[in-house]
């Protein structure tokens, strides 16, 4: 499924020395957002014992790795690897994979793209489709979306609709932003 690069398996160890002894370490792989350049993703060395459940366990070079559930389709065939620069570098994947796989969330991401973004784009914000699970549209808002005190209203009465008008297999569509996070989340 993954695959992890020489520099950073060298990097991975680096960072797995500094954990305290008798720590059962998991590395821990979601794919958390996509934007214009790609995946978005949380990489975080984790207890193993706190694995989520339905995560999918696999063993990479000797590293317990755990893969969010909803991810593990989009990470296979992928390389984690460690890219250094002049800044000192970080780890980057190496992903053959499309955006969205199934057609239903190809569909609910091109209505995002073409239909909801451009209304938004006018107040400095932005929403993203998290994912779709069991006909529900998952997305997050951003830039001047987050932790507006509309974003109700802009999901309800906008972003709802104009999703459900064009993929009538959507059903509902959450939010699952964060809205009060960020250092200044009012736009």
């Amino acid at each position: 499924m993954l695959t992890i690069s020489d520099k950073a398996h060298e990097m991975l160890l680096h960072y797995s020395a500094q954990a305290e002894e008798g720590d059962s370490l998991a590395l821990r792989i979601e794919i958390v957002g996509r934007g214009p350049k790609g995946f978005q993703y949380d990489l975080q060395f984790i207890d193993i014992n706190d694995a989520g459940d339905d995560d999918v366990a696999q063993e990479a070079r000797g590293f317990q790795v755990r893969i969010a559930a909803r991810s593990a389709k989009y990470l296979d065939g992928a390389t984690l690897d460690f890219k250094e620069t002049l800044m000192g570098g970080g780890f980057s994947f190496e992903n053959p994979n499309p955006l969205w796989i199934d057609d239903l969330s190809q569909r609910v991401a091109e209505v995002i793209d073409k239909n909801v973004n451009p209304a938004v784009a006018s107040h400095g914000g932005h929403v993203d489709l998290v994912g779709v699970d069991e006909n529900k549209a998952i997305i997050a808002f951003g830039g001047g979306c987050q932790g507006c005190g509309m974003a109700d209203v802009t999901l309800k009465q906008g972003v709802e609709v104009m999703i459900m008008d064009n993929v009538p297999e959507i059903v509902e569509v959450v939010d699952a932003t964060d809205h009060a996070a960020g250092a200044n989340p009012f736009y």
